[in-house]
């Protein structure tokens, strides 16, 4: 899992196909094909966010990423009980748009 901005569109003029690109998909792709079967593996500036928003992590340590050297990585183990719930209460994620009406 990872953050940030990409680039989306259709390529392809005889086989027209849907794809994303940048510096986000990349490093998740590499925090999957580096990551350990039934974790969810974050880079630390995705760590810090969903930190703020209750979740819990264990510290993985640095991993080698091709092109990027070694980043610190966490993996995601659940959230909070405390604070957090799913009903009506919630606090927005980042990218939410409230309905204040």
């Amino acid at each position: 899992m990872n953050k940030g901005a990409v680039l989306a569109g259709v390529i392809g003029a005889r086989k027209p196909h849907y794809d994303i690109w940048g510096n986000t998909v990349n490093v998740a792709s590499r925090m999957e094909s580096t990551g350990v079967m039934g974790n969810i593996q974050v880079v630390e500036d995705t760590q810090l966010i969903l930190k703020e928003f209750g979740f819990r992590f264990v510290r993985r340590g640095a991993v080698y990423v091709k092109g990027k050297g070694d980043l610190l990585t966490f993996f995601l183990k659940g959230r909070e009980k405390t604070g957090y719930s799913d009903s009506g209460s919630s606090v927005p994620l980042p990218h939410q748009v409230l309905d204040n009406s």
